[in-house]
């Protein structure tokens, strides 16, 4: 009778002398990763956490009136308060959407013109000298003649905040097609690729870097400029929110506005970074 080598009663499984090593690696390097993220929160938490000590402490021992800066167990029910009631959610939807809209249009106008001034010599020629003289104004220096065209409606803060979106977006992409290196160009010549080859294969790999830096710089800037229009001239969204606050002088709802602009902001941050690493591996393998 012959027993079979898969029988581990006969044929026990036996292991390797560096095997056990080449398990333990990948989790030594997986703890060693956990506790340097985790070295790297705590490090970033010790700054709020001695802001909001202060700022406890000065509302404790009434060191500053509370109408100027209220306690932070008022603000903590006033949040609760607007989040029940779906106040600040329906401001961050305004705001949102607001972005959205300019997104679309800032980044095509944006990524349009950076691909011209990039892939044509004559389009730059003709287009950059005015763009770059009219990417010195800030978003604030729009609104007065944005105002006499558009008036002081919804077209008024989409435009201005397409404006701030357009800049950054162009110029990160003119500079990523100019910095690609022109031995990728030689090789699309020598395979003879057409200019849509060109352009999947070898420009939008090449320059995915400077493209998904443009777009979180106008992602950004939307963000803070949409803030910015609906302090000035809005009727919902969390700019106009820290407005009508302040103008109630309900210090308690501006800091609360001002907590949903910050985490919002860190929730798009995040969310870049996740989509910037995805698309890495997609420019490795494009190539």
């Amino acid at each position: 009778m012959s027993a079979s080598t898969d029988d581990i009663h006969v044929f026990p499984v036996t292991t390797l002398p560096g095997e056990s090593a080449s398990v333990r690696q990948p989790l030594l390097e997986a703890a060693q990763f956990l506790l340097k993220a985790l070295g790297h929160v705590l490090l970033g938490s010790i700054l709020p956490a001695l802001l909001f000590a202060l700022w406890w402490t000065a509302a404790e021992r009434h060191w500053v009136a509370e109408q100027i800066l209220p306690p932070p167990a008022f603000v903590w029910e006033s949040l609760r308060d607007v989040l029940q009631t779906g106040e600040l959610l329906g401001h961050v939807k305004f705001s949102a959407a607001r972005v959205g809209w300019s997104l679309l249009i800032g980044g095509a106008i944006g990524l349009v013109l950076g691909f011209g001034m990039g892939l044509s010599r004559t389009f730059k020629a003709y287009v950059f000298p005015t763009f770059d003289v009219l990417a010195q104004l800030p978003v604030l220096g729009w609104i007065p003649l944005l105002i006499i065209f558009v008036g002081i409606e919804e077209p008024l803060k989409i435009t201005a905040v397409s404006i701030a979106v357009v800049v950054p977006v162009a110029l990160s992409t003119l500079n990523g097609i100019a910095n690609i290196p022109k031995a990728l160009l030689e090789v699309g010549r020598v395979y003879r690729f057409d200019a849509v080859q060109t352009i999947t294969r070898i420009v939008l790999p090449a320059a995915a870097p400077s493209l998904f830096t443009g777009l979180r710089q106008g992602v950004m800037q939307a963000w803070l400029s949409v803030i910015f229009v609906e302090l000035l001239s809005s009727s919902e969204g969390l700019g106009f929110l820290m407005a009508y606050s302040r103008s109630l002088s309900q210090i308690d709802m501006v800091i609360v506005a001002m907590l949903a602009i910050g985490v919002v902001g860190i929730l798009i941050e995040l969310s870049l970074r996740l989509i910037e690493s995805r698309l890495q591996g997609w420019r490795r393998s494009a190539y």
